[in-house]
């Protein structure tokens, strides 16, 4: 098996591309910075039994995202999973960010999964699955989280679309939404106050806990396989009942 995990050194991509690291398994672990997460994230991987290999490309334009397809080209001639995790965040208001890093961030947050997409095409083939990290801000206005919310509406909306093309190939797309887990890109958005709103998201959930690693990496998984072949262009948020609106 192989899969690829943009944004797979930190966080969320790396919980998820530990769930998949078992022996005879290729994990690519995409990032874009910071060589010395890169490397311990490689070596908790190979912990694990499964081959780690590292892409350090910008997903975020069309030229990064070939390039790093045509690397994983080079190793494995299929493309199990493919898994979107990789963001930039820019926690500013809309009316005074820089547009030219709006747009980078924009493009890395949810245009990025139409050109991976695209470039791994000739390794996906039929039983493949394709999995969008999104989250609530891309249905629910969120302050300073334009960046990252307007975008994740945006790939939604381009999942959908691309059923229509994929799933005559026997391909799955779905979009995975966890609340809010403790990572550098949450800390980015809620700064000195992200504590509090993961106490406050914790004591909001019926379910009466936080969201754990193993809830969504878990759902991820079961997408992966067969038993989910009739899920397609699906939203599934993984929150214990929080926020039931969205």
């Amino acid at each position: 098996m192989s899969i690829l995990v943009t944004g797979g050194t930190k966080g969320i991509g790396l919980e998820i591309a530990c769930r998949f690291a078992k022996p005879d398994t290729d994990i690519f672990l995409n990032y874009v910075a910071d060589d010395a997460a890169a490397e311990r994230a490689a070596r908790r991987v190979v912990s694990l039994g499964a081959r780690a290999h590292l892409i350090k490309q910008d997903v975020g334009t069309p030229e990064g995202a070939q390039a790093a397809l045509h690397a994983i080209a080079q190793r494995v001639d299929r493309l199990d999973q493919l898994v979107h995790c990789a963001v930039r965040v820019l926690a500013e208001p809309m009316l005074e960010v820089d547009l030219h890093a709006f747009t980078q961030a924009i493009n890395l947050n949810g245009t990025a999964l139409l050109y991976l997409v695209q470039s791994a095409l000739p390794l996906l083939g039929r039983g493949s699955s394709v999995v969008f990290l999104t989250s609530r801000g891309g249905r629910t206005a969120i302050k300073n989280y334009a960046a990252v919310g307007g975008a994740k509406a945006l790939a939604e909306s381009l999942v959908r679309y691309l059923v229509l093309e994929l799933g005559p190939r026997g391909i799955r797309i779905n979009c995975v939404a966890p609340s809010g887990v403790d990572t550098e890109a949450l800390r980015l958005v809620y700064g000195d106050k992200t504590d509090e709103v993961l106490r406050r998201n914790a004591a909001e959930t019926p379910n009466g806990r936080a969201v754990r690693h193993d809830d969504y990496t878990a759902l991820v998984e079961f997408l992966a396989s067969p038993a989910a072949e009739m899920i397609q262009g699906q939203v599934i948020f993984i929150n214990g009942g929080q926020y039931l609106h969205a």
